[in-house]
């Protein structure tokens, strides 16, 4: 679940996992603890600051994104991993590490997918609009993650059913403006040539 929700806002999740930790509301996992190191969360709180401007922009949104690909899914990965980082078992933190990272995957690209396509509309305000339904859903996200974990994977559940749904329509509709935007190469002119070299 906190692979999930670092695919979306990876420096909140970071920022408020290392709070509640350092603030001792919740005892966090071995693996984990790191988080909660004052140097920690305030290296969590300036990005998350970085994050939060950025991601409001039209267009640096996108950019972000582009960059953050490397950073939330492997971060994604290692989170789920640090859950079990106190079992013995190796093959259990693989298996979390991979659900993890896939998590943050489903939720990154499904984000920066809807964040393209809305970028492509002249108006802002449905950047921005998106950008502050992104912020709550990853605080709401963790406040259940916290408080109510069965309703909070319930969640994610449900999340990742939507995101299945519409990231192959997302995926469409962003090459298809890429298309337009580069020029997209004449698909007949082979066909063509050859007509042209039999006459």
């Amino acid at each position: 679940m906190l692979g999930f929700a670092s695919g979306i806002r990876l420096y909140a999740v970071l920022l408020v996992v290392g709070l509640v930790g350092y603030a001792g509301w919740v005892s966090l996992p071995s693996g984990l603890a790191i988080l909660q190191h004052p140097w920690v969360i305030g290296a969590s709180a300036a990005m998350f600051l970085v994050e939060f401007i950025a991601d409001k922009v039209p267009g640096v949104d996108s950019v972000w994104d582009a960059i953050q690909t490397f950073i939330r899914i492997p971060a994604g990965a290692a989170l789920a991993a640090g859950v079990f980082g106190a079992m013995d078992s190796a093959a259990w933190t693989t298996v979390a590490a991979i659900l993890g990272g896939s998590l943050a995957a489903t939720s990154h690209f499904t984000k920066a997918g809807t964040r393209a396509a809305a970028n492509t509309s002249p108006e802002p305000f449905s950047n921005f609009g998106l950008s502050v339904a992104e912020d709550v859903t990853t605080v709401g996200l963790l406040w259940l993650v916290l408080t109510h974990p069965l309703v909070a994977l319930a969640l994610v559940v449900a999340l990742v059913v939507l995101a299945a749904w519409l990231l192959p329509k997302l995926i469409r509709f962003v090459v298809g403006v890429l298309k337009k935007v580069l020029g997209a190469p004449p698909r007949d002119f082979s066909r063509r040539s050859v007509k042209r070299n039999s006459t």
